[in-house]
């Protein structure tokens, strides 16, 4: 290669990298009002009045209606296969203590649990961040060779 082309490429690699130095940082935006927050969370303890596993409104999924010493709340339980896939199984009449926090929900206010325990059994069904935590199927038990297609 000759050296006329060796220093046009060199300009050219430092005419593009010049503007990265220039660039300013971004911005982390300030958290929402709807955000989910740990430090907004609280702890309640009550009977499980009705319980569906998957509702008909957002946010989809399971849900309770929990009675509490100060009333009855709408609690969004996440994933209803997460919970079966850990044996947690909910049932009216269950005594649940959730950690959560309440969020506004459309016109509703809606109890959005984080951490559900029944009994010494306790599941996290949300991140520290309020994110529902996915359902992730085990593996199968087919060979290596039948999930490439071959027989």
């Amino acid at each position: 290669m000759s050296s006329r082309k060796l220093l046009m490429i060199g300009a050219a690699a430092a005419a593009l990298c010049g503007g990265a130095c220039g660039q300013q940082a971004v911005a982390v935006p300030a958290a929402r009002a709807g955000d989910y927050d740990v430090k907004r969370e609280s702890d309640v303890v009550g009977t499980v009045v009705a319980y569906t596993v998957n509702s008909k409104m957002a946010p989809f999924g399971a849900r309770a209606t929990v009675q509490t010493s100060s009333g009855v709340i709408e609690v969004h339980l996440g994933d209803p296969r997460l919970l079966a896939a850990n044996h947690f199984s909910i049932a009216t009449g269950d005594t649940l203590r959730i950690v959560g926090e309440t969020m506004g929900a459309g016109n509703t206010n809606l109890f959005v649990a984080r951490i559900l325990q029944k009994g010494t059994k306790a599941l996290a069904v949300r991140t520290s961040r309020g994110f529902p935590i996915p359902y992730v199927a085990p593996p199968s038990n087919q060979s290596a060779a039948a999930r490439r297609g071959v027989a």
